[in-house]
């Protein structure tokens, strides 16, 4: 098995660890297996690995393709040199253990069912699954009229000082599919909200997948209509060695707001608007002191789902390219040194319209020790824009103490500081 998590390598960001198994039957290769887990310390100086950076090398640990599994065996070396610069080895020892063991799990089952079939007509079905699943997407895309439709949206910020940071997109629909141009974009900034293209391109499949009948395999055939175009060393095709921490999970989502508001020109009765557009990134720990071991936690907050043509958006939820769910207040308070004093839905957040905006969320920290905290949030400056004569969601808000926070910070707390994070609500939808 080789191990990875190099971005420019074929990973998203550091604490995305990929572990890969090939997959053979009769001895001869057959495919390939792949688990890809988000681990809370990769080995940056800030907890949680997701720093305030300027350099991917802040960032923590970069892991370009090693083997970690040799004929079966572990490779412990590999591991130990991983674990040096890691906050709580033993915690981390288990995840990459647990990723290790899921791939055996993986293999297992592959090879039975690749003896069940049979070699060739494994392969063969799997081809022709990806045909059939280019065929389902060149039909969803041949619903929308031909021509070519731009939009534009900003992040806040790169943490950086750097402000109003455009992504455009132009989507040129033809027969043969779609072309996504991302030429006026940005170039990749100081801070850490660049990604590789890999991101991109996830972040642009995801939006077409979603038009798509929900019988479409997830599998490469849905995506061979589709094409990309940025411009090298920019944004969103960052080069080594910009930072990338928050590129994997606050301009992806600001991708989506792109390409939709792109096709929202193209076919106006199918596209919902913009939702809160941030994954509200906290990561927090400490070292070991004040009777409690090192730790480190990261988690995403939900906010407001934006309106469409058929519905009101959804409230409290994580939205587009997030893959989190709610952490449970109980397993946050007996596991940290943290009490939540509030976790709320943050009424009428949400964009007027025909179609309401979903409301974003409240959620109230207080520190039990000193802890380190890192916010990595946007729309805290531009709020989620909303669909005809509808009402933009609220922008979100971080406060300490009762003091607003910039949306991308690194701060020291106190025992007794009170951290709210108001997550955006989405925006409203109206004809």
């Amino acid at each position: 098995m080789v191990v990875l998590n190099d971005p420019y390598l074929g990973g998203t960001h550091l604490p995305d660890v990929t572990i890969i198994a090939p997959v053979f039957s009769d001895g001869q290769l057959t495919g390939f297996l792949a688990n890809r887990a988000h681990h809370a310390d990769i080995g940056a100086e800030s907890p949680g690995s997701m720093p305030i950076s300027r350099d991917l090398h802040e960032e923590g640990q970069v892991i370009a393709p090693t083997r970690i599994v040799r004929h079966h065996e572990t490779q412990g070396q590999i591991l130990k040199a991983l674990m040096q610069g890691m906050r709580n080895p033993t915690e981390s020892m288990g995840d990459f253990s647990a990723q290790i063991s899921a791939n055996r799990r993986g293999l297992l089952r592959m090879q039975e069912l690749i003896t069940k079939m049979g070699r060739q007509s494994y392969i063969e079905s799997q081809s022709a699954l990806n045909d059939y699943a280019e065929c389902l997407a060149q039909d969803t895309l041949a619903e929308l009229p031909v021509g070519e439709y731009c939009f534009e949206d900003v992040m806040d910020d790169d943490g950086q000082e750097l402000q109003d940071i455009p992504i455009r997109a132009c989507l040129s629909i033809d027969a043969e599919g779609v072309m996504v141009d991302f030429a006026g974009t940005a170039n990749q900034v100081a801070g850490n909200i660049n990604c590789p293209l890999s991101v991109a391109a996830a972040a642009v499949f995801y939006v077409f997948r979603c038009l798509m009948p929900t019988q479409t395999p997830a599998c490469a055939g849905s995506f061979r209509p589709i094409r990309l175009l940025a411009p090298e060393a920019c944004l969103v095709n960052a080069s080594r060695p910009a930072a990338v921490a928050a590129g994997n999970v606050e301009t992806s989502t600001r991708i989506v707001d792109v390409v939709i508001g792109a096709l929202a020109k193209a076919a106006p009765d199918r596209i919902p608007a913009a939702s809160h557009g941030s994954m509200n990134n906290l990561a927090m720990g400490a070292s070991a002191a004040h009777n409690h071991d090192a730790w480190d936690y990261y988690e995403t907050i939900g906010g407001g789902m934006g309106a469409g043509p058929l519905s009101g958006g959804l409230s409290g939820v994580q939205t587009h390219m997030t893959n989190t769910l709610n952490t449970p207040i109980e397993v946050l308070e007996m596991s940290y040194p943290l009490r939540i004093n509030r976790y709320e839905i943050r009424r009428s957040s949400g964009g007027d319209g025909q179609h309401r905006g979903g409301d974003g969320l409240i959620r109230e920290y207080e520190f039990l020790c000193p802890t380190q905290v890192t916010l990595l949030t946007e729309r805290r400056r531009h709020a989620p824009w909303a669909l005809g004569k509808a009402s933009p969601g609220q922008c979100g808000v971080n406060d300490l103490n009762g003091e607003q926070l910039p949306g991308k910070v690194s701060l020291q707390l106190k025992a007794g500081d009170i951290l709210t994070i108001k997550t955006p609500g989405g925006g409203g939808w109206s004809l």
